[in-house]
């Protein structure tokens, strides 16, 4: 646990050092939500029922916009070689990365979302709804795409190939996230899907940290 703690504070450390890098999933997440309805249509009916799913697909961008530096950094300074060397276990952490990455990406989405939601005309009564939606799925973006980024992590523009691999495992996540909040409009039963949300987080919970980790060892000795 001493590892794990140090290295989530040297990331929060870093993120937050580099300003820039931290601002930018954020920013693009309110520029997205922000001119959406200049793009298709101003009328408070047709946002209602599209909040949730632009939320949605925004915060999904936005973390996929932020994943490519998990890993790179620490890949080019050769902290990634000190971390395979150690003797602490490199899925735990991978797993503080991700969290890490989750605390400065995922996090602010959330408390974000309340204020955009209501730009977007979302009932007041589904904005708990949306948060404890976006709580279950945005770790699992986060855990799901380190896998990918840490497939693509020597390699020189990776980001393309790091969407084409990360997206369609996407997919679920944003077809139940979106779910619960067509079930509670509809006045229907939303239990099962933030059941299967919490599914997903704990099978990525387990599964993905593993998978980075030994994708990590494949793209170093490449």
């Amino acid at each position: 646990m001493t590892a794990f703690i140090s290295v989530l504070r040297r990331d929060l450390l870093l993120a937050f050092r580099q300003r820039q890098d931290l601002l930018n999933p954020l920013l693009f997440f309110v520029i997205t939500c922000s001119l959406f309805p200049l793009g298709v249509s101003p009328e408070s009916e047709f946002l209602a029922q599209s909040a949730a799913g632009i939320l949605w697909v925004a915060a999904l961008l936005a973390t996929l916009l932020s994943l490519d530096m998990l890993f790179r950094a620490d890949f080019e300074d050769g902290a990634l070689e000190q971390f395979m060397l150690s003797p602490q276990p490199l899925y735990l952490l991978v797993l503080a990365k991700i969290l890490a990455h989750w605390l400065v990406t995922g996090l602010p989405l959330i408390f974000l979302s309340p204020l955009l939601a209501v730009m977007l005309f979302l009932p007041s009564e589904q904005i708990p709804l949306l948060m404890l939606s976006l709580l279950l799925g945005t770790p699992v973006l986060s855990l799901i795409g380190a896998v990918g980024a840490a497939l693509i992590v020597g390699l020189r523009g990776g980001g393309v190939l790091l969407s084409l691999l990360v997206l369609p495992l996407y997919i679920p996540v944003l077809i139940f996230g979106t779910g619960v909040m067509q079930a509670a409009a509809a006045s229907m039963p939303y239990n099962g899907q933030l059941a299967m949300l919490g599914a997903f987080l704990l099978l990525a919970l387990v599964l993905a940290p593993v998978a980075a980790a030994a994708a990590l060892r494949i793209s170093a000795s490449t």
